[in-house]
């Protein structure tokens, strides 16, 4: 597939900070807030969360913020975007009801819990031709972004493999995550779908011909339509291009360590990496390599874990509305579709 090209239909820009509402305010949902608003980009005219705990923490950061009780009070506001971070099962309902109010959307990933939903909500935002972005944060890591650079120049020449990485020693803490119906699905879901993101923005989305996959749970192989969710899985992918893609992840491995995260593309002229360091969740080291000899791309540290929500901000204060790059985030839904259906 040809890289996408945005459908640059804009608004007037404008110079005030866009009017944001933000639906789930837990950890992560604070933390993309604080980045927004850090910005400057965007401003909060309310939070809605049902924990007043939480709602309370987010006022913190925006002492002026109306605190409300749903997402369809969100839209009795004037607002320009809603940032969403609830569980994924309320994700793809929750985007289509804010995009169909006319009102912009930056959601936690997964966007949907299978491609069906993710379709449905990138048909909502071209027809409501409003911007929506998805938390696919480990795009905006510098060291991805030099890598995918050198990607784009040829500079490894023809890239015949790469293997991708993400194993969370912790797992997480919300019962919901362990309830196929409410998450979607177990490591794959949570971690796997920033490896396939990863590996196929940087090679520009080729066509996918071939997906194979094991998933286990508890250490015992899961077949057929098991209820269990998975916490280890591999994936091999072959492109149309000839690479092959080999993706593996995981929840409570006996690691070792905190976290190993890692993506690596070999090519004919060189290779390239990008790691976390010492088991940490947020520094990473990206290195070129040339046969046995290395060399240094970036080293912590690096603050890219609000980026992708600051970008999408930006963007909007500047008056993009939609944009068709938002269709790769169906090609990695069928994709993590396909994990799941082994082929």
């Amino acid at each position: 597939m040809n890289e996408m090209i945005a459908d640059l239909i804009t608004l007037p820009a404008t110079t005030r900070p866009a009017r944001l509402g933000f639906l789930g305010v837990g950890w992560i949902g604070r933390h993309r807030m604080e980045a927004i608003l850090a910005s400057g980009a965007a401003e909060a005219v309310a939070v809605a969360d049902p924990s007043p705990e939480m709602a309370a923490e987010a006022r913190k950061l925006a002492p002026n913020a109306e605190i409300l009780g749903s997402l369809e009070d969100l839209l009795t506001l004037d607002l320009d975007g809603v940032v969403i971070a609830t569980p994924s099962a309320q994700h793809a309902a929750q985007s289509i009801q804010a995009l169909q109010a006319g009102v912009a959307v930056f959601c936690q990933k997964p966007l949907g819990r299978n491609a069906d939903e993710v379709e449905a909500v990138v048909a909502a935002a071209r027809a409501a031709d409003r911007l929506l972005g998805v938390d696919l944060s480990y795009r905006h890591t510098e060291g991805m972004r030099q890598i995918r650079s050198l990607l784009k120049a040829g500079e490894l020449g023809d890239v015949f493999a790469a293997d991708l990485v993400f194993h969370n020693a912790y797992g997480p803490d919300k019962p919901w995550f362990y309830d196929k119906s409410l998450s979607g699905g177990g490591c794959v879901m949570d971690l796997g779908i920033h490896l396939a993101d990863l590996a196929l923005w940087a090679l520009d989305f080729p066509e996918v011909e071939k997906v194979t996959s094991q998933l286990f749970h508890q250490g015992q192989r899961i077949r057929g339509t098991a209820e269990q969710v998975e916490d280890f899985a591999t994936a091999t992918i072959e492109l149309s291009t000839g690479t092959v893609l080999r993706l593996t992840c995981s929840w409570r491995l006996q690691a070792g360590r905190d976290a190993l995260i890692g993506a690596t593309f070999y090519g004919t002229k060189g290779g390239a990496q990008m790691g976390n360091t010492d088991g940490s969740f947020y520094d990473f080291r990206a290195e070129r390599f040339h046969g046995t000899s290395r060399e240094l791309l970036i080293d912590p540290p690096d603050d890219w874990g609000g980026r992708a929500a600051a970008d999408w901000a930006e963007r909007l204060r500047s008056g993009l509305r939609y944009d068709a790059a938002c269709e790769e985030y169906i090609t990695t839904a069928k994709v993590i579709d396909r994990i799941y259906q082994g082929r």
